[in-house]
């Protein structure tokens, strides 16, 4: 597949992802009566990933995630000079959602756009718990270094075909269970990116950790799965 066809489906994906997902969160999580609360987000993020998986996986691949994209590379799966293009489109999809979320969720009465809004990540003051930065930065990586555990397994051609989607799109449902209350979840930069860059603040001050540790566990997730598992074509 031509990388120009590969990178519309990216951005569209990732904005799939973040428009979904965050969408959730800001639209109808906290709905008065009937609100879906942390677990319909959780489950909304999930769907995200598991309906985009059947619809592009076999275009992109179907990343939606710097961090995905990098663990990947780590383990083997995809080529050092797509990386750069593929976070490019990952991103511009992102910040395209947010910025529609955003117009949409400022139709209601009452908006006012907080250091919170449109589903940020964050720590400390920004952490729907209050969790530490160290507590934000070790729950980031394990969860990336799960999930690319995850992707890279359910992908694997030794694997049972077709349910990859399936499990990939559970394993981030899971994930939002875990640490929508430490960090509203990142494990995925460009998701990240695309909310604090129009919160701004502290939202945008503290956007280095959801660079950094997704980034991390993934890349130690990709390097983990290769050297365990090997070459499935060896």
């Amino acid at each position: 597949m031509p990388l120009s066809k590969r990178l519309v489906a990216e951005l569209f994906g990732t904005f799939w992802l973040v428009f979904g997902g965050c969408g959730s969160a800001v639209l109808a999580a906290g709905f008065p009566d009937v609100g879906i609360g942390f677990a319909g987000v959780a489950l909304a993020f999930g769907l995200t990933v598991l309906t985009m998986a059947f619809a592009i996986g076999h275009i992109s691949g179907c990343h939606l995630n710097p961090a995905v994209t990098l663990g990947l590379w780590a383990g083997g799966r995809f080529p050092a000079k797509d990386v750069v293009p593929y976070i490019v489109v990952q991103v511009i999809g992102a910040i395209i959602a947010a910025f529609i979320l955003w117009q949409i969720a400022s139709g209601a009465p009452g908006f006012a756009m907080g250091p919170t809004s449109l589903a940020v990540n964050g720590f400390g003051p920004q952490s729907p718990g209050g969790y530490s930065m160290g507590a934000g930065m070790t729950i980031e990586i394990v969860l990336t270094f799960g999930f690319l555990i995850v992707i890279m397994g359910a992908t694997d051609k030794r694997a049972p075909a077709g349910f990859a989607p399936i499990a990939i799109g559970l394993a981030l449902t899971l994930i939002h269970l875990i640490a929508i209350p430490v960090t509203n979840t990142s494990v995925n930069p460009g998701r990240s990116t695309g909310p604090a860059l129009l919160v701004g603040g502290l939202a945008l001050q503290q956007l280095w950790l959801f660079w950094l540790a997704p980034i991390v566990g993934g890349v130690l997730g990709g390097f983990a799965y290769r050297a365990v598992a090997g070459d499935p074509a060896a």
